[in-house]
């Protein structure tokens, strides 16, 4: 059954929680303090970065990070040297992840910033009107900050070309490039229409209940196939309903089969 019948169904969903009241707890509302694009693109990618885990957890190591950082991370990082870094962020810990890997990220952020400008102008200099997809920014994304590192950041960013969903990647793209109610936006060179789905369990789930793939684990295969299929309803926005369509299987107050029942869907 094609997806297009279902996009009403999807549309009054986004209408229904794409609201900043549905938000928390997502370490997405941590963006939602800075309104300077410099400082924000810097909190999204740590945010998202730290973004596995109990919730409760993630929200912890996050505020964490950046009461260290201050006010403004942006001129943390930019005054502050590398060596620095690895000294004021020495206790910590979240699940893998320890302070050395997050300092090596924080140092590739550093040099990543200096050397374009910004996190923006790195991303979008690998960007080619010719891609249908980010996948190919995004690897460029991934070894300009692993190039940039002091050391191994460890698991704190998926490396695209191992086929990875990158999931926490594509969902600090989707936190960047979309603006709506819940997306706060920011980068304003990256089209909203190459996104691709950041895949987790409960998207996967989703995916495969209607039948957008038939793929036995949520990979970055699965992702492209589940945004291909959604890009047929919103061509120039196909992650527009990730935000809304994850709620189903995150927030107690929802339903997921009571919505798959409704578009006459058998649930998984």
């Amino acid at each position: 059954m094609p997806l297009t019948k279902h996009a009403n169904s999807f549309e009054q969903l986004y209408e229904r929680y794409n609201r900043r009241e549905f938000v928390h707890p997502d370490p997405l509302e941590f963006l939602y303090d800075y309104d300077d694009p410099a400082d924000r693109e810097i909190v999204g990618l740590i945010a998202s970065c730290l973004a596995y885990g109990r919730v409760g957890q993630i929200l912890r190591s996050v505020s964490v990070v950046l009461d260290r950082l201050g006010p403004s991370p942006a001129k943390f990082l930019q005054n502050t040297a590398p060596g620095k870094l690895g000294k004021l962020f020495g206790d910590f810990k979240h699940r893998f992840a320890t302070g050395e890997h997050l300092a090596a990220l924080l140092a590739g952020i550093k040099k990543t910033i200096s050397r374009h400008g910004s996190l923006e102008r790195c991303f979008s200099s690998s960007v080619s009107k010719a891609d249908s997809d980010i996948l190919p920014a995004l690897c460029g994304f991934f070894g300009e900050l692993k190039n940039s590192a002091c050391s191994d950041f460890g698991h704190l960013l998926a490396d695209p070309a191992r086929k990875s969903a990158c999931k926490r990647l594509n969902l600090y793209l989707r936190w960047m490039v979309r603006c709506d109610s819940v997306d706060p936006g920011g980068w304003t060179s990256v089209s909203p229409s190459n996104l691709l789905i950041p895949l987790d369990t409960h998207m996967y789930r989703i995916g495969r209940a209607f039948g957008l793939t038939q793929r036995k684990s949520a990979n970055l295969q699965t992702a492209l196939e589940i945004t291909s299929a959604f890009r047929k309803i919103t061509p120039e926005d196909p992650v527009r309903y990730d935000f809304a369509l994850t709620r189903l299987g995150i927030r107690t107050d929802t339903d997921l089969g009571e919505f798959l029942a409704k578009c006459e869907i058998q649930c998984l």
